[in-house]
């Protein structure tokens, strides 16, 4: 790229016909204040409050049959005459024709003069009258509005946005007679695509081919964000000064922005001739403000003349077509639109039940539906749940870390997105193949738990009309300048580092999606304080049960003990009252476990389990006694020494009475035999050809 030397025309006047050898770079042109006019027309810049002439173009003799010197600082009438002078004040006490260029009159002929349309238009305090011959041979007889009307129709039945763009090319070819139409879609880093276009059979196709984005720098993309149209006649066409350069009244060269005879850019004429373009006419497609496209107009076997009329066609159609390329786009993605919404809503629904965001990575759909991606991501609880293909863990953090400040805690950036990682975070360059363009949103107030969706890079071919990177210098009389491409030839380079680009639907209904999520979050969180608050009040119950159970029930079973102690102290008893003492005894002990396991109940979730080593026979012993003494019809087996293992032996102690317990009273037989044993998972995979697990997992029966 060429160094941006200081540019030799700043801080005084600039033209074309003067400076325009000195072009260092492309991006300094000054386009709006060119100083010159094409010669096929004449300008002039009036004083609008008495309606002076300020400046002339130097073809004023040629064009308007007056010296430059007789015109400055005369009468506007002493070109448009007496009724045109006040037809011209008139016309700007009713019209708004600020940075508007309007039709004024038509000059007949006289003298040595062709008859010439005069149009004007108001900028900076100033009225510019610009004159060109008149073309009206054909153009009286064309119904130009029939000829809108009936392309309006057929861009509003166009399917998709494809088929839109064909027509625009196929209309604008045959509304202006052009040999050549395209519609030129800009991608995000400017450079340009032939995306439709229309032509002469004998001329080569240009579909599908991309320009590099200095091709149409940024002066020239800035002017088509004010003018609807730039006719260029006659490419190779000889260029008049403005005299003098700047406006006498306040030293300022005149903004030429709306002039339509405006001096073209030294570097777009010599792009033009490069592909042998003889004459052009480009209008612009806008989208929310800015440059969707453009419709490139070029001509190739002579000049063409461009009237006011087909100025005014094509202006008013290009103005159609971009309010009518957004709803096509928009209907295209609305499809699109509602199956992402519809995915959402089941992803909350699931969410909502679970009470838990950790549904998005589970089930059908899941997070990666979400939006068209190779890979989803989500930080959530301080882990990560990936689903498809996506960077490491190590690298996914290193990224949030990154991304965090991007995605703003108050709402007002939660949502990034870039087809090309790499070009900002440069640690990307290790995970291209899966993460070249990456959608993220935060999903927390802090900022810290993330969403993430990549798109693998797309390795891809693009036809470049010549090398982007070749633009050769040419030694002119100041010095080097930049010239565009001398070579059309067919350029190919492979694009890396880059996902197929985020479409604004996408962007814009993630960031819905986001907003779902913290409507959830919220609604979680107030669910959970009123759970807290009634746990908080059952814990007050429990602890008021454990006080009743520690110490009114424990109260009865204490007495019980001391008064059996005593009685086993008579001599008098024989040996069966003993026993009946005894296992008094013991029932009052299970009583007292029963209880201690109801306090260990009040306590689940504020007290730890006490795991040993416990020898199952003990606890199952234990057990068969306790439920022995309630029936005399039981008969318990155990066929095998049980394991030891590690538990909470009053627990397990209790459950294995129960299971007792329950085998009792649901066995209708007479006899009632319970069999206690196990088998370890393995001899379960032997036997039963069950896949294999740990050896020490026990299954009972």
């Amino acid at each position: 790229m060429i160094s941006r030397n200081p540019v030799p025309w700043h801080g005084q006047p600039y033209s074309i016909k003067r400076h325009g050898v000195s072009i260092t770079n492309c991006d300094t042109e000054p386009v709006q204040t060119p100083g010159c006019v094409q010669a096929h027309g004449a300008l002039l810049v009036v004083r609008q409050t008495d309606l002076k002439i300020l400046q002339a173009s130097e073809n004023a003799a040629e064009i308007l049959g007056h010296e430059v010197a007789n015109l400055l600082n005369a009468s506007i009438s002493v070109v448009l005459g007496a009724d045109g002078e006040l037809q011209l004040r008139e016309f700007l006490t009713h019209e708004q024709i600020d940075f508007t260029p309007l039709f004024l009159l038509s000059l007949p002929a006289h003298h040595d003069v062709s008859p010439l349309d005069v149009t004007v238009h108001a900028i900076d305090g100033v009225i510019v009258l610009e004159f060109e011959f008149a073309a009206r041979t054909d153009a009286e007889s064309v119904d130009y509005f029939g000829i809108i009307r009936k392309t309006i129709t057929r861009l509003q039945g166009a399917p998709g946005l494809a088929a839109f763009c064909n027509i625009v090319a196929n209309d604008f070819r045959s509304l202006t007679g052009l040999d050549r139409v395209m519609v030129y879609r800009f991608h995000h880093d400017n450079h340009g695509e032939v995306f439709a276009e229309s032509k002469r059979d004998d001329l080569a196709p240009w579909l599908g081919l991309h320009y590099p984005a200095d091709d149409i720098p940024k002066p020239a993309r800035e002017i088509f964000l004010k003018a609807w149209v730039r006719p260029v006649p006659d490419v190779s066409g000889a260029l008049a000064e403005l005299v003098p350069l700047v406006n006498p009244d306040n030293g300022r060269a005149l903004e030429m922005t709306y002039c339509a005879l405006r001096g073209p850019s030294v570097m777009y004429t010599e792009y033009l001739r490069n592909m042998h373009v003889k004459a052009c006419l480009t209008m612009p497609i806008r989208r929310d403000g800015k440059l969707w496209g453009l419709i490139a107009c070029h001509h190739y076997d002579n000049t063409k003349t461009i009237s006011y009329q087909l100025r005014a066609a094509c202006e008013f159609l290009a103005q159609v077509v971009s309010l009518q390329q957004r709803l096509i786009e928009d209907r295209e993605h609305l499809q699109y639109r509602l199956e992402m919404e519809s995915v959402h809503q089941q992803l909350i629904a699931r969410a909502s039940s679970m009470r838990e965001l950790t549904a998005f990575s589970t089930g059908t759909p899941s997070l990666l539906g979400a939006v068209r991606a190779t890979g989803a991501a989500m930080f959530y609880h301080n882990q990560w749940f990936l689903l498809g293909h996506t960077p490491t863990r190590e690298q996914l953090s290193a990224l949030a870390e990154w991304l965090r400040p991007k995605m703003e805690s108050d709402g007002t950036a939660p949502v990034y997105a870039t087809e090309s990682l790499v070009n900002e975070y440069a640690a990307a360059d290790d995970f291209t193949k899966v993460g070249s363009g990456v959608l993220a949103v935060s999903i927390s107030r802090s900022g810290r738990d993330l969403m993430l969706w990549f798109r693998a890079e797309l390795l891809q071919s693009i036809n470049w009309a010549g090398n982007p990177h070749d633009k050769p210098l040419q030694l002119g009389p100041h010095g080097a300048r930049l010239t565009p491409r001398h070579s059309f030839e067919l350029f190919r380079e492979s694009v890396k580092g880059r996902a197929e680009p985020w479409i604004a639907t996408e962007v814009e209904t993630v960031g819905r999606f986001r907003a779902m999520i913290m409507e959830l979050i919220v609604s979680h969180a107030e669910e959970l304080a009123g759970v807290n608050a009634e746990l908080v009040r059952s814990n007050r119950e429990l602890d008021a049960f454990a006080y009743l159970a520690g110490h009114d029930l424990k109260e009865p079973l204490r007495g019980i003990s001391r008064y059996v102690d005593e009685l086993q102290l008579e001599a008098t008893l024989d040996a069966t009252q003993r026993q009946k003492l005894d296992q008094m005894l013991r029932l009052a002990s299970r009583m007292d476990g029963l209880l201690d396991s109801l306090l260990d109940f009040a306590r689940i979730g504020r007290s730890p389990l006490h795991f040993v080593d416990a020898n199952l026979n003990e606890i199952v012993g234990d057990a068969i006694e306790m439920v022995s003494s309630r029936t005399s019809t039981a008969e318990f087996s155990v066929p095998r020494p049980l394991p030891t293992v590690r538990c909470d032996y009053g627990s397990v102690s209790e459950i294995f009475v129960n299971l007792f317990s329950n085998a009792l009273k649901y066995n209708d037989h007479a006899k009632k035999l319970i069999e206690i044993g196990y088998v370890s998972v393995s001899e379960i995979a032997e036997r039963r050809d069950f896949p294999e697990s740990a050896s020490d997992q026990l299954v009972f029966y």
